[in-house]
């Protein structure tokens, strides 16, 4: 035992020495458990102050910023590689499909919608699905991190299973074939990309590294991730705040992708495209307010503080103020950036809507929207309906107050389309030309379609079955919508139904047809030359000024209902402006007989009659031309015969004119003749507007020039002694120079442009010599020669000067020029 004694102290000892710095160590770490057991790890203060937020503790944090700096998939996450032919439509979506970046925002609310569409199906039947509390409330949340560089948006829906998440994120939905690739490489048939699973992939231009974290009530909370490298990791997330249900996107933005963290930037891009969703769309915005904190009491001012003197002065009357302010302690005001969740899609979409319960005001109001046009003035019109069928859609146009100040200037060049597409209440593209045609392209609206695909192209649209199906309606509703226009305008009622219109009809529509014709009359006029289907519609809706309409804009039903008896064709005539029309000597004798003629100004007006053939089987004709019919007047064979010789004379002596023919007019009063041209051929009007084309061809416009017909006047005084001359000598010289003069002035007088201005001048100035008594070969005096040497001597001096004031100044600069030299060395 003694044995052991010594060394057994020993240990003892050293035990002993060691057990108080154990202690220690023990007691340490029992103060740090009780620390964790009383205040364990806690979700971050700001962000668990959100309500519904996304939220992690600070290990998860700590541990979520290590692997976002690697930008690599977590080694515990089952590795998958994508689908061959996913990588290939991330190739195309990326390099050729998408040369707009901020579609992405899009198809993810897109995404989104459809996964809250899905769940309250399936709510309908068993509301269990929903959950409780904020799980149970439908909506689409964005939030942003500008730190990290990490964009989330997330939905309530019903969420994706680990299956889903294979299914949907690795392969393609429906159609895994490398056909379908090919189809999407060469036709463009986007039929698949706006389904979840495929548009999903243009986050990829925007981030190079994506985390969907999704929970769906049947499985766990799994986090799907990629780096668009060809593989993607599924794992089982028990670090991420739990969803409840649905699903989140996180975006980990690239450098050059930095805009899309801008609450405005993602604002914009919001009301651009899914304003009008089913579903709220909430962003966490950030917002400044004035907060009142404790003051120091070093920081009361001198003006707060009062003289000895005023206080004792103001002592009793204020002495129950000052108790109570001495009781509330002093604060201030400081900026404090506050968080809140701020609403971004809180305009109705009201063709959603039935068209009787929405209001005017609202109607307006959506407009403006729509237009972005934030003035005062209402639409003129609207046209809110349902289209069923094999193309189901909604659709609201409207009629602008005001046309584009550009509408007509690139009319055939540009694409742009002021109908909206919308498919699902997803914005799709407003450059879809093709749903309208180009003459209504003023009309404004959009068209929700729940059967077209989503994201559908240009391309597939034009190949598309129902394209011409919803063009059609849309163009059918358009006119009906511009026909009420007209119907429900008291000025443009007859005056049978002005009385029932104008017990009925408001102020405020009275004048709104002409108004809307200002403005888009030219739309209505190319419509007819270019839709054949609807041109008799459309004639309709065509206004002028006439003989007869007193200022006024009247109709061809209007016109057709003042027609005289027997009468067969709807007589019209072009020129520059009413004015000039009123005077001209084609109208003389419709005038007297009561006929009226319609004035057409516009010079599309010509191009307009070429196709505008007939209407409500009334035949059109132009006054300035031939084939115009009146009465039948019993004298015409007689008065024919009689100036026989003077036609025929006359028509010999205009041989070199290209005139076709003299004949007996039908149509003049007061007027000695007239040049009509042939039925077919271009009016002058047509034949001015044509040569005042800059890249015209002189000699085409020859196959189209009408052939001349001079038609005189047997009534006028002019034509009776021409007629008699003719009789007596055909020979005479003068007689032919008069003819010529006259029919030259009859060629300007219809509207022509002559020829050869000068040759007319020289008639004119001779006839004047003849009526001033003045001798034909009287020459014009000659200037005194004189004069002209001594301008010449004149010149030759001046000349002469200037040579010797050039020499003398190139004699000077010689002389300095050595000092110059010397100088410079």
């Amino acid at each position: 035992m003694r044995k052991w004694t010594i060394p057994s102290a020993l240990l003892l000892l050293c035990l002993l020495f060691l057990l108080p710095d154990q202690g220690r160590k023990l007691h340490a770490n029992a103060e740090g458990d009780s620390e964790e057991l009383v205040d364990p790890p806690k979700v971050e203060e700001k962000i668990g102050a959100v309500p519904n937020g996304l939220s992690t503790d600070s290990d998860v944090a700590k541990r979520e910023a290590e692997s976002i700096s690697k930008r690599s998939l977590r080694n515990t996450a089952e590795k998958f590689e994508f689908q061959a032919e996913v990588s290939r439509l991330m190739d195309i979506i990326i390099n050729s499909l998408y040369s707009n970046k901020d579609i992405f925002l899009r198809e993810l609310i897109s995404n989104a919608s459809d996964a809250l569409d899905k769940i309250r199906f399936l709510a309908l039947t068993d509301k269990e699905v929903l959950g409780e509390g904020d799980t149970a409330k439908l909506e689409i949340q964005i939030k942003l991190d500008k730190e990290k560089k990490i964009l989330s948006i997330r939905d309530r829906g019903i969420g994706m299973t680990k299956e889903d998440l294979i299914k949907n994120l690795g392969t393609i939905a429906k159609s895994g074939t490398s056909a379908f690739v090919e189809k999407m490489q060469t036709s463009g048939d986007l039929n698949l990309i706006g389904q979840f699973g495929v548009g999903f992939y243009s986050v990829y231009l925007v981030a190079d590294y994506v985390e969907v974290i999704s929970k769906h009530n049947d499985d766990k909370q799994y986090v799907w991730e990629s780096k668009a490298d060809g593989a993607f990791a599924i794992s089982e997330d028990t670090w991420n705040e739990p969803l409840g249900r649905g699903t989140e996107i996180r975006l980990h933005l690239r450098d050059e992708a930095g805009e899309y963290l801008e609450e405005v930037k993602l604002k914009d891009l919001v009301k651009k495209y899914s304003e009008f969703i089913n579903f709220p769309i909430s962003i966490w915005a950030s917002k400044e307010v004035d907060v009142e904190v404790p003051a120091d009491e070093d920081e009361s001012t001198d003006d707060e503080t009062k003289s000895s003197e005023e206080e004792k002065e103001d002592e009793e009357t204020e002495k129950d103020e000052d108790e109570e302010a001495e009781k509330k302690p002093k604060t201030k005001k400081v900026k404090e950036t506050t968080y809140e969740w701020e609403l971004l899609n809180d305009v109705k979409a009201i063709w959603l809507r039935n068209p009787k319960e929405v209001t005017e005001e609202e109607y307006t109001k959506f407009y403006h929207s729509l237009a972005k046009d934030f003035g005062d003035e209402k639409p003129l019109s609207w046209s809110h309906f349902t289209a069923e069928g094999d193309v189901e859609f909604k659709a609201v146009l409207f009629v602008p107050p005001k046309a584009p100040h550009d509408l007509y200037e690139s009319y055939y060049n540009s694409n742009k389309s002021n109908l909206k597409l919308y498919v699902r209440r997803v914005f799709i593209s407003d450059e879809f030309d093709e749903l309208l045609p180009k003459y209504l392209n003023f009309l404004m609206g959009l068209i929700d379609s729940d059967t077209l695909p989503l994201n559908v192209s240009r391309e597939m649209l034009q190949q598309h079955s129902s394209l011409k199906t919803i063009k059609k309606k849309l163009i059918r509703k358009a006119l009906d919508m511009i026909r009420k226009i007209a119907e429900e305008d008291p000025d443009e009622s007859n005056d049978k139904q002005k009385k029932d219109v104008e017990n009925s009809s408001d102020d405020e529509k009275r004048g709104q047809y002409t108004k809307f014709w200002n403005e888009f009359g030219k739309s209505i006029k190319l419509g007819i030359i270019e839709d054949a289907t609807n041109r008799n519609r459309l004639a309709k809706l065509l206004r002028f000024e006439s003989t007869k309409s007193d200022g006024k804009l009247t109709s061809l039903d209007q016109y057709i209902s003042r027609m005289r008896q027997g009468q067969k064709d709807i007589f019209y005539i072009t020129g520059t402006s009413k004015e000039q029309l009123e005077k001209s000597p084609f109208l003389e004798r419709l005038k007297k007989k009561n006929y009226e003629v319609i004035f057409f100004t516009d010079p599309v007006d010509e191009y307009l009659m070429q196709y505008l053939m007939d209407y409500e089987d009334k035949k059109f004709q132009n006054v300035s031309k031939e084939g115009l019919k009146l009465e039948k007047d019993s004298k015409v064979k007689e008065l024919k015969e009689s100036f026989k010789d003077l036609t025929k004379w006359w028509k010999g002596v205009l041989a070199s004119d290209n005139v076709d023919d003299v004949k007996i007019s039908n149509r003049l009063d007061n007027t000695p003749c007239v040049v009509v041209t042939s039925k077919y051929g271009w009016s002058a009007n047509m034949e001015r507007i044509m040569q005042s084309q800059t890249l015209t061809d002189a000699n085409k416009q020859a196959y189209m020039r009408g052939k001349r017909v001079l038609e005189i006047n047997p009534r006028h005084p002019i034509i009776k002694e021409l007629q008699e001359r003719v009789v007596k000598d055909p020979e005479d010289d003068g007689l032919k120079q008069t003819a010529q003069l006259v029919y030259q002035t009859a060629l300007m007088e219809s509207g022509f442009v002559l020829s050869d201005p000068k040759d007319f001048a020289s008639r004119i100035y001779r006839s004047v010599k003849s009526s001033l008594d003045i001798s034909p070969d009287a020459a014009v005096e000659e200037e005194d020669e004189v004069e002209e040497a001594e301008a010449e001597s004149e010149t030759k001096d001046a000349e002469a000067t200037s040579k010797d004031e050039e020499a003398k100044a190139t004699k000077d600069d010689v002389d300095t020029e050595p000092s110059a030299v010397k100088d410079e060395l």
